[in-house]
């Protein structure tokens, strides 16, 4: 039976050594009050410690200052296995100096092992992460010299076929953050922008005989809707009500609480854009790379968006109708609708579904999706993608491996270089103001989260669209097949490889 306790005392249910399993997703969706709850205590009396902490998407508010930045810098961590480091500032960049293991999975990976877990299976097959970082026989999981547990990730083969078998710790609590909670304890996600991997992760910590601690704006005292009750209260240990931060009033039409018409979705995201304080480019180099990646949309497509400039071809598939024409889909679990960007990041306007994530992926695993747009630190002369770790830090893969794996349409977004680019555009014409001093286009990946080699095994479509032209993926590696006007193919463009294309 739950009890309503308050969050430092919920967080004395929590003991050393335990697996703890985080329901949020990159920076939205956190049970802050129970992570600085758990961080008082932690500065009180340092324990509970030796903790491992699962994430599918990750858990941060991009405040290195707040929510669990704290007690995983001051030590109460040893273990750290998440899909994404985006919003979690201070994390990301002690992970590279051996404080702790810290091993990076695919996102839809780590929501399928939970929901392995939750059925009483130790772990689930993928054929996402094979020939790239984390297939043990490229790199394997492990982020820096500490991370050497290799029972993560394994390559198998079932049925003459081959495939990576993924699987976490075995889940001792949760920290959950829901809506309202009834009489009877069921917890509700009405006003959340989405439920993640809230009951599997549930399922999974009561069948090891854990705990749930579920953090909610509220209590009522009439019981939901049973369709609304994500989390039954025989699954819950411990509620805490925390009152809700106030927030700018166009969030709420991230919630879902109410109808928005096709029409008003740019009128939402402009004042959700404003109220953000992390903006999405937009410049020219934005637009340029927006405008031409959005012509390869069609009519009737199920598409994925990635975060960063990505994000520029829902702008420009608004500006050219085919937004109305499309079904837009985040990892988040929403269906239809128009993705935001910035800081809120997996919550939607307008969403025509929002299921639990672990069913997202098993479209986007499947190859669900008719075509996905994702960004890119580095491109090899194979055509193998970096997209999760720069020089000297640290980001993670998130969903871009399982999104990228079988869907038929692959578009990369990326600048040709980096660190000062300027570019202008002016009547269609792109002109090179000044080149930027780090290239993106290189001989070989410091690490690959792209397989070209299983890409053209799988028969899909790769684009490699920048400011200045468009590369297409051959067997043979990249071929130019546009420059735009105004790009000199010579000067701005085969000069500037460190490798040779087909023209």
């Amino acid at each position: 039976m739950y009890e309503i306790m308050s969050a430092d005392e919920a967080i004395r249910l929590i003991r050393d050594g335990d697996c703890i399993c985080v329901n949020s997703f990159v920076g939205i969706e956190n049970p802050v009050e129970l992570h600085e709850a758990l961080y008082r205590r932690y500065q009180r009396m340092q324990s509970p410690n030796h903790l491992t902490v699962v994430s599918s998407a990750g858990f941060g508010v991009w405040d290195e200052n707040r929510n669990a930045e704290g007690y995983i810098r001051e030590g109460a961590v040893d273990r750290l296995i998440c899909g994404h480091f985006g919003a979690m500032p201070s994390t990301k960049k002690i992970v590279l100096e051996d404080r702790f293991e810290a091993y990076n999975l695919p996102l839809g990976c780590i929501s399928h092992a939970i929901r392995a877990q939750a059925g009483g299976l130790p772990g689930a097959l993928s054929k996402v992460g094979l020939d790239i970082f984390v297939d043990p026989r490229i790199e394997g999981p492990g982020i820096n010299r500490l991370s050497i547990d290799d029972s993560f990730v394994k390559y198998v083969e079932v049925d003459g076929e081959e495939f990576l078998y993924y699987k976490v710790p075995k889940l001792t609590v949760a920290l959950i953050k829901g809506t309202a909670a009834d009489r009877k304890g069921n917890i509700t996600f009405d006003d959340m922008y989405m439920s993640g991997d809230a009951l599997s992760i549930c399922q999974a910590v009561k069948a090891n005989h854990g705990k749930v601690i579920v953090q909610v704006d509220k209590l009522v005292n009439v019981p939901s809707r049973p369709r609304n009750a994500i989390i039954p209260g025989c699954l819950v240990d411990a509620i805490v009500v925390v009152e809700p931060e106030a927030k700018d009033d166009a969030l709420s039409a991230l919630t879902g609480s109410f109808e928005i018409s096709y029409d008003e979705w740019s009128v939402w995201n402009d004042r959700i854009d404003a109220a953000s304080t992390k903006r999405v480019r937009n410049d020219a180099i934005g637009n340029i790379i927006g405008r031409r990646a959005a012509a390869e949309l069609r009519m009737d497509d199920i598409v994925n968006i990635g975060i960063g400039l990505p994000e520029m071809v829902t702008r420009h598939a608004r500006k050219n109708g085919m937004l109305d024409n499309i079904t837009l889909t985040v990892e988040s679990g929403s269906i239809g609708g128009f993705p935001v960007s910035g800081e809120y990041f997996g919550a939607v306007i307008g969403a025509a579904s929002v299921y639990d994530m672990a069913n997202q992926f098993d479209l986007y695993n499947n190859g669900g999706l008719d075509i996905c747009f994702m960004g890119a630190y580095e491109v090899d002369a194979q055509g193998n993608v970096n997209a999760h770790r720069s020089d000297g830090a640290f980001a993670g893969i998130g969903g871009f491996a399982n999104i990228t794996a079988k869907t038929s349409t692959v578009v990369f977004c990326l600048t040709f270089t980096t660190k000062g680019l300027e570019v202008s555009q002016k009547k269609g014409v792109v002109q090179i103001e000044k080149e930027g001093e780090v290239p993106k286009f290189v001989k070989q990946v410091r690490s690959i989260s792209f397989s070209a080699k299983r890409a053209i095994k799988n028969g899909q479509k790769v684009l490699y669209v920048t400011e200045r032209c468009v590369f297409r993926l051959t067997p043979r590696g990249l071929k130019l097949i546009e420059a735009y006007p105004g790009i000199d193919v010579q000067k701005d463009i085969l000069s500037k490889l460190p490798f040779e294309v087909e023209l």
